[in-house]
């Protein structure tokens, strides 16, 4: 019988590390998850759960000691509103975590490293428009991405990139379109679109009050993934020969607009919205999914409703609990 295979998972608290936990524990792994925070709306799978800061080199070498494999999913990260606001802490923090979590998994031999960057390294002038052409891969360069947030990911990609060819270890690198689900952020500044979305109609159905804010005309498009089919993408990524970056998302594009409808659909509840001035990134992005096609032979399969309804359904019982706590907090 072969020795049982050793994986990390950094970021392990956070929404697509734990979901990533329990999938490679189901598989019959040893995981150890390391985060600077427990999983908030379940517990942990993981054989082990360190809290360490990734920023600290000494602590990096203690995630990494006696591992196989690394999945580095370790960001300070949020929605777009965050995203936009938190330039230089997210330069400053990111950069730090990917530069000394990859050298220490390189000090202690790890075999194989996934990095997870996101969508947003691609340039801003190829998403202007709200009917855009599907990202490829090859869009990357020349480089002009939106965010300090697609810089620092960027800059990763290439360091994950010398490392191999400099040190052997095997790295992957998955580019992230808008992973959502249940079991996530989905109040407090950093929660994705989705989530946002469906706290807002949950709020507005729970409360009796129809009309929700939207960011602009809500005319923005996007393209979203659930968490489930992420995290089986990437273990199908690590698995692979392949080193090249490489999207990971749906494929199919949606307004904000289009997005609150099947959400409303999904509750029950007919909303009205009152768009409001905010951050909306860029006018348009999605997913060309031909690499992920041609290499993985598989693709993400779980419909947009499915998932919407899935998120749903979980962030309007968070929405109740809430709203039930507070009025008891009045009474």
């Amino acid at each position: 019988m072969s020795e049982q295979k050793r994986i990390l998972v950094t970021g392990a608290g956070g929404f697509i590390g734990s979901h990533l936990v329990t999938f490679l524990k189901n598989k019959g792994y040893w995981v150890r998850g390391v985060d600077l925070k427990h999983p908030e709306f379940t517990e942990s799978d993981a054989d082990e759960f360190e809290i360490l800061d990734m920023r600290r080199l000494a602590q990096c070498l203690e995630a990494t000691s006696d591992v196989d494999e690394v999945y580095a999913l370790a960001a300070d990260m949020g929605g777009m509103g965050f995203i936009s606001s938190n330039h230089a802490t997210i330069l400053y923090n990111n950069s730090t975590i990917n530069l000394n979590t990859l050298e220490a998994a390189h000090q202690n031999g790890a075999k194989r490293y996934l990095y997870t960057s996101s969508a947003c390294i691609y340039p801003e002038f190829l998403q202007e428009e709200a009917d855009v052409k599907p990202l490829a891969e090859e869009d990357a360069y020349p480089a002009m991405p939106q965010d300090a947030y697609g810089w620092e990911k960027l800059v990763s990609e290439r360091l994950c990139m010398h490392y191999r060819e400099d040190f052997g270890i095997e790295t992957r690198t998955v580019r992230f379109h808008n992973i959502f689900g249940e079991k996530g952020t989905w109040e407090g500044g950093r929660e994705k679109a989705p989530a946002a979305m469906c706290r807002k109609v949950a709020t507005a159905k729970l409360t009796g009050e129809p009309e929700i804010e939207i960011w602009g005309d809500g005319e923005q498009t996007r393209s979203f993934c659930h968490v489930d089919d992420c995290v089986e993408g990437i273990v199908r990524l690590m698995d692979s020969d392949f080193h090249e970056p490489i999207n990971l998302g749906q494929d199919r594009m949606v307004t904000i607009n289009e997005l609150v409808d099947i959400i409303s659909e999904i509750a029950g509840f007919e909303v009205t919205r009152k768009h409001i001035d905010g951050p909306q990134g860029v006018r348009g992005r999605n997913s060309d999914n031909t690499k992920l096609r041609e290499v993985l032979k598989w693709e993400p399969a779980i419909s947009l409703e499915d998932g919407l309804k899935r998120t749903y359904d979980w962030i309007e019982g968070e929405v109740k609990n809430s709203l039930n706590k507070k009025a008891a907090q009045g009474s």
